[in-house]
């Protein structure tokens, strides 16, 4: 199924792109057309521009983040009613959030234009998880765990952008019922591997609840699919810390 994205307008010229699908995964190359149509004159274009952007939450409530831009057609003319395509290709980010619990990512088109964000240019795509995350998934349903929730927050935690997506897990079954509330993973993703900072928290007491006293932290790395390798290693810290 095609999906056209944004429609851009710089002066009387318009442009749309045609994305083969409206689902991506991280690191995917996409082929996609580009359709230029002139106005009622001639026009220079400089460059054709797509960026990547979503919303995370930072200290003073939400913002935006234009985390990924990349020029993907050099300077051309477009004539006074004239139709061009031009095929671009173009690669997922990784470390794009996935689009799970909520969680928005869109795709920005433009010809010479400035990159605010306005609200009425957002164009949303669906981003699912890799291999690697959907092993992650797995391994932690395995153990007991039910997706609850997800966010997109600022952070420093083993990224280039400024923001990280943590995943919230509670315990339905397994061996860990009764003895965690839950269990949060932010995830970091790089073409090499996948750093995943823990966040376990205990079932205590109310003071204990204040003090923070029932969460422990703790990280690892994988490089691969492995679901059973990734689920002993879950379930080493996690036994380590409840």
């Amino acid at each position: 199924m095609k999906r056209v994205l944004s429609s851009v307008g710089i002066g009387s010229a318009t442009v749309d792109t045609i994305l083969p699908d409206s689902s991506f995964v991280p690191g995917e190359t996409v082929e996609a057309t580009v359709e230029v149509e002139g106005g009622s004159s001639e026009q220079e274009i400089e460059q054709l521009n797509f960026a990547f952007v979503t919303r995370y939450r930072g200290e003073e409530g939400y913002e935006q983040s234009v985390f990924e831009r990349f020029t993907v057609a050099d300077s051309f003319t477009i004539g006074e009613g004239e139709r061009r395509e031009i095929p671009v290709e173009f690669t997922v980010p990784y470390g794009t959030p996935l689009t799970r619990g909520g969680v928005k990512v869109w795709l920005k088109t433009g010809l010479d234009i400035d990159w605010a964000l306005d609200p009425k240019d957002k164009d949303h795509i669906e981003v699912q998880p890799d291999e690697r995350m959907a092993a992650l998934f797995e391994a932690v349903e395995d153990l007991g765990f039910g997706f609850h929730s997800s966010e997109v927050e600022r952070t420093r935690f083993g990224h280039s952008h400024p923001f990280a997506q943590e995943f919230e897990f509670r315990p339905r079954s397994g061996p860990f019922t009764g003895d965690l509330d839950e269990l949060e993973l932010i995830c970091a993703p790089t073409a090499e591997e996948v750093q995943v900072h823990l966040e376990i928290d205990r079932r205590g007491g109310l003071l204990s609840e204040m003090a923070e006293a029932d969460e422990s932290r703790d990280s690892f790395r994988f490089d691969d699919s492995d679901t059973d390798s990734i689920r002993s290693e879950l379930r080493r810290r996690i036994e380590h810390h409840a």
